[in-house]
């Protein structure tokens, strides 16, 4: 008997496949990690990055429910991106066009906290690790590295795309969401780095605008 936590039991034309979920997890920047700690559950937001075939968490090595998971604890860390609203004619029928994973395993602590803190910063901010001085070995003991590997039959990923798919004379649709970046705000230093511009992109208009 297939287990609820292997497959999806409710829509489960909505699942997708791995390549869906690589786009996912290397789109999202949050995840969820959740355990059971002490009876009770326990999740945290976390920042994440997708390594091949494991994602990547990082924390401090004082919180004491990260070496409770990195002891060996199951977890699942649980990703959610939304793309739109669907708006329909009645309440029971709006719904949103979203994309969601759950990963199920084992956490392993990862010896070279270096590499994990570089892979999470450049995909954060893409280049940012080439700007800065090398973490030292101070702030290397203050880190617990962790990985999560994506293993196939532990993990679940789903989608929902498309319009309200109901027929209606009333205006019905789709408002669609995106993540975007503002200019950055200085707080010290003049200029901002490459990095941290590159981030939000030319500025809308360019620079002919500035000049009439």
């Amino acid at each position: 008997m297939t287990s609820p936590l292997d497959a999806l039991t409710r829509k489960p034309a909505r699942a997708t496949d791995r390549a869906a979920l690589d786009e996912l997890l290397d789109e999202a920047k949050v995840g969820t990690l959740s355990t059971v700690v002490d009876g009770l559950p326990w999740s945290v937001p976390m920042l994440f990055a997708r390594d091949g075939d494991d994602i990547l968490l990082h924390g401090s090595t004082g919180a004491g429910a990260l070496r409770h998971v990195a002891a060996g604890a199951p977890v699942t860390f649980t990703v959610f991106v939304m793309d739109g609203l669907v708006i329909a004619d009645t309440l029971f029928d709006h719904s949103a066009n979203y994309r969601s994973a759950v990963v199920r395993g084992v956490l392993e602590q990862v010896d070279d906290a270096r590499s994990v803190l570089e892979v999470l910063s450049d995909k954060l901010i893409p280049g940012r690790v080439a700007e800065v001085r090398e973490t030292t070995r101070k702030e290397l003991a203050a880190t617990v590295a962790l990985r999560l590997p994506i293993v196939d039959g532990q993990w679940i990923a789903k989608a929902r795309t498309g319009s309200p798919g109901i027929e209606s004379e009333e205006w019905t649709g789709v408002v669609p969401m995106r993540t975007v970046y503002d200019e950055p705000v200085t707080y010290s230093g003049e200029t901002p780095p490459d990095s941290v511009r590159a981030l939000a992109g030319p500025p809308a208009g360019g620079a002919s605008l500035l000049a009439e």
